[in-house]
C-alpha cells in the first residue's frame, strides 16, 4: 500500500513538553533531590516513555539552570543558588510588568473572574499549607495576563527562567509570608479591573521582586 500524501505528521510537541514538566515539577517539590543524579533510562521507565523525550527534557532543564548535563556522562540537579534565583527573579518581574502592563487594556470580566478564583485557591492553599497547590494558583492567575498580552518572546523568556525562581517560591509558600501575596494578588486585580496599567504593572514586578534570602539562605517575601 502507497504511504499517504495527504495524513499531518504524528505532533511530538505534547509529548516532549508533558515529560518536561513533569521533569521539571519533581525538581522543584524536591521529588528530585539537589545533587541527585538523573539517568534517562531510568526516568524514560518511569514516565513510561522512550528516552528521546527524556533527553530532550533534560537538555531544557538544563538550559533553564536546573541539571547539569555532562554529554556522555551524569546529569545531576544543581543546588538551591541564591545568585542565579535573584538573577532569574530580576528578569521575571520584568517580563511580568510588561505582560501586565500590555494586558490591561484588553483584559475581560471573564479574564478578571479567572484571576479572581485563582487567588481564592491560592489563599485556601497558604491556609492549609500546601505549597504545591499554591504554586499551580499562583501560576494559573500569572498566567491570564501573560497570555492576554499575547507576546510569545515574553512567554518564552518566562518558560526559561520561572522555575529557577519556583525553587525558591516554593519555600516562601510554605511560611506564613505566603499569606502576603494573597494581598498584593488582590491589589493587582483591583488595578487591573480600574485599568490602571501602570500601577498594575508595578504590583506584577514587586510580587516577583521581593523574593530574597536571609542570611542562611532561607527564603523570605
Amino acid at each position: 500500500m502507497p504511504i499517504p500524501q495527504h495524513v499531518p505528521a504524528v505532533d511530538r510537541t505534547l509529548l516532549r513538553d508533558d515529560v518536561y514538566r513533569r521533569l521539571r515539577d519533581s525538581i522543584v517539590d524536591g521529588t528530585f533531590a539537589p545533587g541527585e543524579q538523573l539517568k534517562d533510562l531510568e526516568l524514560a521507565t518511569w514516565l513510561g516513555v522512550s528516552r528521546t523525550p527524556v533527553r530532550e527534557a533534560l537538555m531544557r532543564l538544563a538550559h533553564a539552570g536546573l541539571v547539569v548535563a555532562s554529554p556522555g556522562r551524569s546529569t545531576t540537579v544543581t543546588p538551591l543558588d541564591m545568585r542565579a534565583v535573584w538573577d532569574a527573579r530580576d528578569v521575571v518581574a520584568a517580563m511580568h510588568e510588561l505582560a501586565v502592563r500590555g494586558a490591561v487594556p484588553s483584559l475581560t470580566e471573564a479574564d478578571l473572574a479567572q484571576m479572581r478564583d485563582a487567588n481564592r485557591r491560592f489563599a485556601q492553599a497558604i491556609d492549609d499549607g500546601d505549597a504545591d497547590a499554591a504554586l499551580r494558583a499562583d501560576d494559573a492567575l500569572h498566567a491570564v495576563p501573560v497570555s492576554v498580552s499575547g507576546n510569545r518572546s515574553l512567554a518564552s523568556v518566562l518558560d526559561q527562567f520561572t522555575p529557577v525562581l519556583r525553587r525558591a517560591e516554593r519555600l516562601r509558600f510554605a511560611s506564613p509570608g505566603g499569606h502576603d501575596s494573597v494581598e498584593r494578588h488582590e491589589e493587582l486585580i483591583r488595578l487591573c479591573a480600574a485599568s490602571d496599567a501602570e500601577g498594575a504593572a508595578a504590583v506584577a514586578f514587586d510580587l516577583y521582586h521581593s523574593l530574597s534570602a536571609g542570611p542562611e539562605g532561607d527564603v523570605t517575601p
